[in-house]
């Protein structure tokens, strides 16, 4: 019988001890017999505001800590049916952006020929299109669920096409993307022209901006999402901006009016069933959020990613039943 990782438990050893690894599994010195890969990018160097994101990874890894095994709403449990680790950080050049978006394709591709799904802790925005390039050599093309306050869809940002604007452009341009399967939930804010989401929307991805979730719960648009994508590989960002300030103000480029936690949760767990060869979490910026919740929802966000993932079974909660 296989015996798969499992965190280091509160009882084994106080949460603020312990190794310094995305819920204190086993670190992986590489990816071989892992289903599953936690891998940090540690970089801000594609930053246009507030930096800071370089730290990111180390903190929602830190903050991962008194997280649990076990799903007590959706059921899942999901170190009882993959084999997951912590493979550390990518070696990025801090100094170099353009190489380090090399560097990272080249890392992940080595990630995926092993068969195994990478959860990015971030780390700017700007990694994700590498990230993509990678997954297109394996998978092809993919479906796309991207939460955030922004579209990242700039042509160029001061002269620059690799920048956290502008990861969805490349991706497109390079053919990762599958354009009536790729849905941009929660942008919202003020733009430079009226017509700043419309690019999206004229390569036929679906953009469902932050107005339209306020005052609601999002089970049905995660229905609708489930149901257009089916079976084809899919890949989700989650930019921790797309979330309102008030739940989550350790970030670069905030904005008024967004999604709350557990509209997030909705979105993640919404996800089950799908086909996901990858996911990642952006835009932690520690400093700017001296109480470490900006991370710890960054890290459950994250868990959650893990408990939808193909093979791990879902047994929702038997809640009360009480109608009120």
């Amino acid at each position: 019988m296989k015996t798969f990782n499992q965190p280091l438990g509160g009882n084994e050893l106080a949460r603020f001890g312990g190794p310094a690894t995305m819920m204190r599994l086993p670190a992986a010195a590489s990816p071989e017999g892992l289903d599953v890969a936690f891998i940090g990018i540690p970089m801000d160097h594609g930053t246009s505001n507030r930096s800071g994101t370089r730290l990111g990874p180390r903190q929602i890894r830190d903050e991962s800590r008194m997280l649990r095994p076990y799903n007590m709403a959706t059921g899942a449990a999901p170190f009882d049916h993959l084999q997951v680790a912590d493979l550390r950080d990518v070696p990025i050049n801090t100094f170099d952006l353009k190489k380090t978006v090399d560097i990272i394709t080249d890392h992940y591709r080595k990630v995926l020929s092993h068969g195994v799904i990478p959860l990015t802790l971030g780390g700017d925005h700007t990694l994700t299109w590498p990230i993509l390039r990678a997954i297109k050599d394996r998978y092809g093309p993919v479906a796309l669920i991207h939460i955030d306050a922004h579209a990242d869809i700039n042509e160029h940002m001061f002269g620059e096409t690799v920048a956290h604007g502008c990861p969805f452009r490349r991706a497109w341009e390079d053919g990762c993307l599958i354009n009536a399967r790729v849905f941009q939930i929660g942008l919202r804010g003020t733009g430079y022209a009226a017509d700043d989401f419309d690019w999206a929307r004229g390569q036929g991805w679906t953009v469902v901006q932050a107005e339209e979730c306020w005052g609601k719960s999002l089970p049905r648009l995660m229905e609708i999402v489930r149901d257009r994508i089916g079976e084809l590989p899919v890949y989700i960002s989650y930019d921790i901006d797309s979330l309102d300030p008030a739940f989550a103000p350790g970030t670069g480029t905030v904005e008024p009016g967004g999604l709350t936690t557990w509209q997030a949760l909705d979105i993640i767990r919404g996800c089950a069933g799908l086909n996901i060869v990858g996911g990642d979490l952006v835009e932690v910026s520690p400093p700017y959020d001296p109480t470490g919740n900006t991370a710890l929802i960054g890290a459950n966000i994250l868990y959650e990613m893990l408990c939808v993932l193909p093979g791990v079974p879902q047994h929702p909660s038997r809640f009360s039943g009480l109608q009120f």
